[in-house]
């Protein structure tokens, strides 16, 4: 498994409001995509960050959502461009069907 951490940075905050709308405009192409294990939707603490945090199932179709065009795609509705980190998924703890 692989993490992506794609974070958005400005220096007006950003209303949790705004990004509850665009998680729910957003969510559908996500629904079912296959590689896809998670993705959320957050506002940092400080609310000039928004992150979005991505487990597919292996590197190589991580890599292959975040193209260029994606890049680009994003940076128009976030208003900034991401930054984008892949992180290693050395364990998982998952209480979801608890």
């Amino acid at each position: 498994m692989i993490g992506v951490l794609v974070t958005f940075t400005q220096s007006e905050k950003f209303t949790r409001s705004a990004l509850a709308k665009t998680a729910d405009e957003l969510r559908g192409p996500f629904e079912g995509m296959a590689g896809l294990r998670f993705k959320s939707f957050m506002l940092g603490e400080d609310g000039v960050q928004a992150k979005n945090f991505y487990v597919w199932d292996d590197e190589e179709k991580a890599r292959a959502f975040f193209t260029e065009e994606i890049v680009e795609k994003v940076t128009g509705i976030y208003g900034v461009p991401p930054e984008v980190e892949y992180l290693d998924i050395v364990g998982f703890v998952d209480n979801s069907g608890t």
